[in-house]
């Protein structure tokens, strides 16, 4: 089963795709994670995403759709695959399109007040890679998992979410007609709990 995941950033997309492809046994791709771990290695790509990811603005299709394009030649997305927040513009869905079949589109609903709080309060921790939310931890310095400090990402910064999610709207938010369209788009509610969110992305999916 071949999935994207489309929703605003915070919408829950990669908890939802981690979850997913365990259950059904297949990769989550995040081109996020993919560049983030460019930055990290301190790339020429991680360089030049940088520049673009502190701003929260999108980077170029052509370094994206290279990535992606060698990603899905590997062994482990022989029996389908899920992405998690790509495409981000209908080019890189037409992109996609020469070269992936896709079954089904997931769009997960959120509205922009409840992205703003759950962004602007969420840390990471640069050691294990772990996310967590100020308000699940008892100490909010320090990661609950590798006991490391855990940072703000500029992208999480209260005035970047508010960019991220005008560019979402002028960039993204078009993909939900072009797959509309194509008949491939599913809705799903993701306001709710965790759990109960993930079991609307099921029956959205029809996946027992």
């Amino acid at each position: 089963m071949n999935l994207i995941f489309l929703g605003p950033p915070g919408a829950g997309k990669g908890t939802h795709a981690v979850r997913l492809s365990q259950q059904l046994g297949i990769p989550q791709i995040s081109t996020g994670d993919m560049l983030r771990s460019h930055v990290r290695e301190q790339t020429d790509l991680g360089i030049e995403a940088k520049k673009y990811m502190d701003a929260g603005e999108l980077v170029p299709d052509d370094v994206i759709i290279g990535m992606v394009k060698m990603r899905l030649q590997d062994a482990d997305c022989k029996n389908g695959y899920i992405f998690d927040g790509f495409p981000r513009t209908v080019a890189q869905a037409e992109a996609l399109d020469a070269f992936a079949d896709i079954d089904a589109v997931l769009n997960l609903i959120v509205s922009d007040e409840v992205i703003i709080d759950r962004l602007s309060g969420r840390r990471v921790c640069p050691q294990c890679n772990g996310t967590f939310h100020l308000r699940y931890l008892e100490n909010k310095e320090l990661c609950p998992v590798c006991g490391n400090k855990l940072v703000q990402r500029k992208d999480d910064l209260p005035e970047t979410v508010l960019n991220r999610l005008d560019v979402y709207r002028r960039q993204t938010q078009p993909l939900i007609a072009y797959y509309d369209q194509k008949g491939l788009l599913r809705n799903a509610d993701g306001e709710g709990s965790v759990d109960d969110n993930y079991n609307g992305v099921l029956q959205a999916l029809d996946i027992q």
